[in-house]
């Protein structure tokens, strides 16, 4: 205000002032109010939500390692009330890990649904890898191998080669085997590796011919 009206003059200037644009400021601080709190609601209500879904993931690995008939009821109400969230996706990685043996046909279901509907990625490739495993494991190799087939590994780049070069060793193809191990042992992530078992899987393919052996074998 003006420093040179008197003191009444910018009481009342305010006053006018406020008539005109004082509920500008009530509705903006109410909308401001209710934006606060009904965020706080919703963060309280996501960190519920993501609680409840914690709890039955620790009740269902209890319930695996029990061998409790309750693991499906666990694992149903998981995946229906909280079928987005990483604990039903991790849930499904647990039960396909114990039902391997008895049941692979499940394990693979599990495995590829959370390939195909987890919102993480790195989940995702998670099981990804393990269902190539499994795959391959089932003498299904040329579908395993094409689902090794990723755009952008990133970090799994290496993991991918690794199990690409089992799938080789599998299928008698020692040279393939080789190339993919040796790309393992370079590639992205190649730290999460064994890399003494890799330098074993190596040195246990058919050597690589000298000059001197095909010249021989040519003889």
């Amino acid at each position: 205000m003006n420093e040179f009206l008197s003191e009444r003059e910018q009481l009342e200037v305010f006053r006018q002032w406020w008539r005109e644009n004082g509920w500008y400021l009530v509705g903006g601080a109410g909308v401001a109010l209710l934006g606060y709190f009904g965020w706080n609601q919703y963060q309280a209500r996501e960190q519920a939500v993501a609680e409840q879904a914690a709890a039955l993931y620790v009740e269902l690995q209890q319930a695996v390692e029990d061998d409790s008939p309750q693991v499906e009821q666990i694992l149903a109400e998981l995946k229906a009330d909280h079928a987005d969230s990483p604990y039903a996706h991790q849930g499904s990685l647990l039960i396909a890990q114990d039902v391997l043996i008895s049941d692979p046909a499940r394990a693979i279901e599990e495995l590829r649904r959370v390939m195909t509907t987890s919102s993480d990625a790195e989940l995702s490739m998670v099981a990804r890898l393990r269902l190539a495993r499994v795959l391959a494991w089932r003498e299904s190799y040329d579908e395993a191998l094409t689902l090794l087939q990723v755009a952008e590994p990133g970090q799994f780049a290496a993991r991918i080669s690794e199990i690409e070069g089992d799938i080789h060793v599998a299928l008698g193809d020692a040279t393939a085997a080789r190339s993919a191990y040796e790309r393992a042992l370079a590639e992205p992530g190649w730290e999460t590796l064994d890399r003494n078992l890799l330098s074993i899987k190596l040195n246990d393919l058919e050597p690589v011919p000298t000059v001197s052996a095909i010249g021989e074998q040519g003889e």
